[in-house]
């Protein structure tokens, strides 16, 4: 009678001692004698005591961030670049089995895919097209997890940083670039108001009286500045009718 006591006390204590609960976003990979048996949860579970092992694999969404890595471009320019990556596990077998640390294999092929993408670019497509640099190094990252269950579902690079030197030799040449525009629109205005002067003048000489007529309203708008000296333009007909009279004037006189 004891002996069968002390055997249900035992499998109590040994069904008590195998009961395992995981989590709504965790997963159990459970061995038996070294051999992968099954996968468990969430929930209430159990495992043989002695006989089986478990491993607990969390599905949620991770976001890792890459210490800065100083990286050279495509036109040998060195850059220091941050790097956000998020991804979750999609297969919990597969991340338990491929590889033995799924998190630290990650950034390293982070870190790898970080400096082949970087090294294929210049440093302008690096400043000005980092959305499409991050979408290129998800899709790499993801191809090489995949095998191990991994879903790589976003990365961003952050933190650019780049050579003091080269900073000053971007701002100055954004102020030549500054200095170039300004200097078209300035050609370009004057150029429009050429051709506006070269319209105005085809006008007037069709029609002589619209040259007077303009002398008339420079003269009204002197006036009306209330100067002290007042310039009076003559029209050109009279200017040649009194050229002529002092030179025959002149004439009868000799």
């Amino acid at each position: 009678m004891s002996l069968i006591f002390v055997i249900a006390v035992v499998a109590i204590l040994l069904f008590f001692a195998g009961l395992r609960v995981s989590n709504q976003y965790q997963r159990a990979v459970v061995f038996r004698l070294g051999r992968l048996q099954r996968l468990a949860g969430p929930g209430l579970y159990w495992i043989i005591p002695g006989m089986e092992w478990q491993t607990l694999v969390d599905l949620r969404i991770i976001t890792a961030s890459v210490d800065q890595q100083e990286t050279i471009t495509r036109d040998n320019v060195p850059v220091k670049i941050t790097v956000v990556i998020w991804y979750a596990i999609t297969d919990p077998i597969k991340s338990v089995i491929e590889v033995r640390d799924v998190d630290a294999a990650v950034i390293q092929i982070a870190l790898t895919t970080l400096r082949n993408i970087i090294g294929r670019h210049s440093l302008d497509d690096v400043l000005k097209e980092q959305e499409q640099l991050g979408l290129d190094m998800r899709q790499a990252i993801d191809k090489a997890t995949e095998p191990w269950g991994v879903k790589v579902t976003r990365v961003e690079m952050r933190n650019v940083e780049i050579p003091e030197s080269m900073q000053r030799a971007m701002a100055q040449e954004a102020e030549a670039l500054r200095e170039k525009r300004a200097r078209l629109i300035k050609a370009e205005a004057e150029l429009e108001a050429s051709m506006k002067l070269k319209e105005a003048a085809g006008l007037i000489m069709e029609n002589p009286a619209g040259l007077e007529l303009r002398r008339m309203q420079m003269i009204t708008e002197v006036g009306a500045e209330q100067n002290t000296t007042t310039i009076i333009m003559m029209p050109s007909e009279f200017v040649s009718a009194a050229a002529a009279v002092a030179r025959w004037g002149g004439h009868h006189q000799s």
